[in-house]
C-alpha cells in the first residue's frame, strides 16, 4: 500500500457500493455505478468505463468526471487500454509524463491535464472481453498491488452487473417487440379482414423480403398506418408484402 493513496474501506461501505452496481437496471446506469464504485473503493479521484467487443472498438461509456472522461476518450483504442484489454493483469502507470511505453498516446504526449497515475483493468462478460476500467489520480505512484487487487473485485462485480443489465434490456426489447407486432397485426386484421395467422404472415414475409427487423416493420405500420407495397383499404382482398428490390 502506498503512503500517497491509502485505502481503508469499511466493509459496510464496500457492500453499499457493490449493491449500487447490482441495483442498476440499464447498461448506462450500470457502468455509471461501476465507475462510482471504483472511486469509492480504490481511492482514485476519477474513474471511467470503456466498452467494446474488441480493443479497437473501445468507446467511453461512463466517467465520474467530465475532464477525466475527455482525457480517456481522446484515443480509447490505443495505449494502455489496448494492452489491458488483452490481459488479465492490470496496466499501472506511475507517472504519465515520464511514460515511455506509449510516447504518442495523447495523455502522455500532452501532460497538461494534471494526471500522474493510471490503473487500467479489463473485465469480461460471459467469458469474453467486454471493456476496461480506468482509474486516475493526480499524484504519482498512487496505485500498487493493493489497488490492483481491489480493482479485480470491482471488475468482477462489473462483469456480473453488465451481463444482467444486458439480459434485462434484451428481455425488455423482446416484450416491446411483441407488443408492437400485436398492434400491427391488429391494424392489418381490421383493415383487410384477415385473421391473426395471415396478419403475422404478412409482417414476417415483409420483414424477410425487405431484410428489416420485424419490430421495425411493425413500428412503421403503427406510425404510418401503411407499408410500401400494401394496397390501400378497399383496394383488394389480398395483402402483398413489398417485393424485394
Amino acid at each position: 500500500m502506498t503512503a500517497v493513496n491509502p485505502i481503508i474501506i469499511p466493509l459496510q461501505e464496500f457492500g453499499r457500493l457493490s449493491t449500487s452496481v447490482h441495483e442498476a437496471t440499464t447498461i448506462e446506469e450500470t457502468v455509471e455505478a461501476v465507475a462510482g464504485f471504483a472511486v469509492g473503493s480504490l481511492g482514485c479521484t476519477a474513474a471511467a468505463i470503456l466498452l467494446g467487443k474488441k480493443a479497437a472498438q473501445l468507446e467511453l461509456a461512463a466517467s465520474t468526471d467530465d475532464t477525466f472522461g475527455k482525457i480517456v476518450a481522446a484515443d480509447p483504442s490505443r495505449g494502455p487500454y489496448r494492452d489491458a484489454f488483452g490481459s488479465d493483469t492490470a496496466v499501472i502507470i506511475d507517472n504519465l509524463p515520464a511514460e515511455t511505453r506509449w510516447p504518442d498516446w495523447p495523455p502522455v504526449a500532452d501532460p497538461g491535464h494534471g494526471l500522474r497515475s493510471l490503473l487500467v483493468l479489463r473485465f469480461k462478460v460471459a467469458d469474453h472481453p467486454a471493456g476496461v476500467l480506468v482509474a486516475g489520480h493526480p499524484e504519482p505512484a498512487a496505485f500498487d498491488v493493493d489497488e490492483e487487487a481491489i480493482a479485480h473485485i470491482v471488475t468482477r462485480h462489473a462483469s456480473i452487473a453488465v451481463a444482467v443489465a444486458r439480459q434485462q434490456e434484451s428481455l425488455a426489447e423482446a416484450v416491446d417487440a411483441r407488443k408492437l407486432v400485436g398492434q400491427a397485426m391488429g391494424i392489418l386484421m381490421e383493415r383487410y379482414g384477415i385473421d391473426d395467422v395471415k396478419a403475422f404472415g404478412v409482417l414476417r414475409r415483409y420483414s424477410q423480403q425487405s431484410n428489416t427487423k420485424l419490430r421495425t416493420i411493425a413500428l412503421e405500420l403503427i406510425v404510418t398506418r401503411t407499408l410500401p407495397g400494401l394496397p390501400a383499404a378497399g383496394g383488394g382482398s389480398r395483402v402483398y408484402p413489398r417485393p424485394q428490390p
